[in-house]
């Protein structure tokens, strides 16, 4: 296995752990639950560090971003979907929306 992966790599090896959760709109369901919760756990940990004084932990947010990532691979596979397909649409319309980087003003002003 590759030091790095693609999104495309990561998608089919993750594919390998996703159980019997079964098919269609069954898996996908799973799979957008668990990315809610997983998404829940690294904000509740961001929360402990900004708000409750807990220090700075770059391993367990890392370990709760691969479980978030985890289920969106979940979720573009029962959709039928690729995670670098789906990367690349993002950063596109990123670029477009914000051709010479984020502002303000282009995001207050929108036409999307």
């Amino acid at each position: 296995m590759p030091n790095k992966l693609t999104l495309a790599e990561y998608q089919s090896l993750a594919n390998r752990s996703a159980g019997a959760g079964g098919d269609g709109e069954k898996r996908l369901i799973i799979s957008a639950l668990g990315l809610a919760g997983e998404a829940g756990e690294f904000a509740n940990l961001v929360k402990k560090m900004t708000a409750h004084g807990h220090p700075f932990e770059k391993k367990a947010l890392e370990d709760e971003l691969g479980d978030v990532l985890w289920y969106l691979a979940e979720a573009a596979t029962s959709a039928g979907l690729n995670l670098g397909e789906i990367a690349n649409q993002n950063v596109q319309k990123l670029i477009k929306r914000y051709p010479d980087g984020f502002s303000e003003e282009n995001s207050i002003h929108r036409t999307e």
